[in-house]
């Protein structure tokens, strides 16, 4: 987990991302989907809240947008610790190839569950921030 070969990899092979907590709103899940988007990535917004955010249709919740775009690559999780272990599993049922908890989200359980579904794992780190730096 977080090792730099994991987010290369995460980088390089998942162009569709489900961004989990995504806000229309000045938030840190804006500012990094937003810079997802303007470096060629599809970003899927999931927020029971929104309608559609950063020009994009926002689904309720990963099954939805699975059933109505297909296939997800990597979920990014901007949503609390407590509730980061749910959003994993939802990532595993759809099927998605890595989870990504941002900054200050930890749950390790999920982590561990994540990684042994076979999903790529970085916890505790900003997208935005590593994919600036390489």
């Amino acid at each position: 987990m977080n090792e730099r070969e994991t987010i290369e990899r995460i980088f390089s092979e998942c162009q569709v991302i489900a961004v989990v907590g995504l806000s229309s709103k000045p938030r840190p899940s804006n500012m990094v989907a937003k810079y997802m988007k303007q470096h060629d990535y599809q970003i899927v917004p999931v927020n029971p809240r929104e309608t559609e955010v950063l020009g994009e249709r926002a689904f309720a919740s990963l099954k939805e947008a699975k059933e109505s775009i297909g296939a997800i690559d990597l979920v990014d999780v901007f949503r609390r610790s407590e509730e980061a272990g749910a959003v994993v599993d939802e990532a595993i049922a759809i099927g998605a190839k890595a989870v990504w908890l941002q900054d200050g989200v930890v749950d390790e359980r999920a982590a561990e569950r994540a990684a042994e579904a076979g999903l790529m794992v970085v916890m505790n780190r900003c997208w935005l921030r590593d994919y600036a730096r390489r």
